[in-house]
């Protein structure tokens, strides 16, 4: 597939970027050679390779979900600078 400098100017207006006349010349036939690239990956036989998520097989180790501390409000509190009525005072940040 080849893309043309028309349709380089087209994606530069929409992406709002400012090219010169040898950027368009330059970025056309880059992009025409990654798509070339791409045509080619897409007649690879991959009917039967498994999707995979990661390259390495692995699995996640996982922690048993336990409550451990059950209610520490005071304790955090405590560490705020300033609390008021049960909850954490903070500056006003809209006016």
């Amino acid at each position: 597939m080849s893309i043309d400098a028309a349709t380089v100017k087209h994606v530069a207006t929409l992406a709002r970027l400012r090219v010169t006349p040898e950027e368009v010349a330059q970025y056309a036939e880059q992009l025409s050679r990654i798509l070339t690239l791409m045509e080619a990956l897409g007649r690879l036989p991959t009917e039967d390779v498994e999707p995979m998520s990661h390259a390495v097989a692995m699995a996640i180790p996982e922690r048993e979900d336990v409550v451990c501390h059950l209610n520490q409000r005071e304790a955090l509190l405590a560490c705020a600078p300033e609390s008021e009525h049960g909850h954490f005072c903070v500056p006003k940040m809209i006016e």
